[in-house]
């Protein structure tokens, strides 16, 4: 038992960080404003439609 504890004090630990599982998953969408449906106001809330007119708006000021 002390040789291994001579052995941590001399070399030093190495801590490994936890195994790969495999290829990160996409994250999910958190926020209702980045959802497809919101964005193209089709989510039905007066809201979202009006944030859609906004945007299309915007995006056809300088065309």
């Amino acid at each position: 038992m002390s040789s291994e504890i001579e052995k941590a004090m001399t070399t030093g630990i190495v801590f490994k960080g936890k195994a790969n599982d495999g290829p990160k998953k996409e994250e999910k969408v958190k926020t209702k404003a980045k959802k497809a449906t919101y964005i193209k106001g089709q989510h039905g809330s007066a809201s979202s439609k009006m944030k859609a007119e906004i945007r299309r708006k915007r995006a056809n000021r300088h065309k």
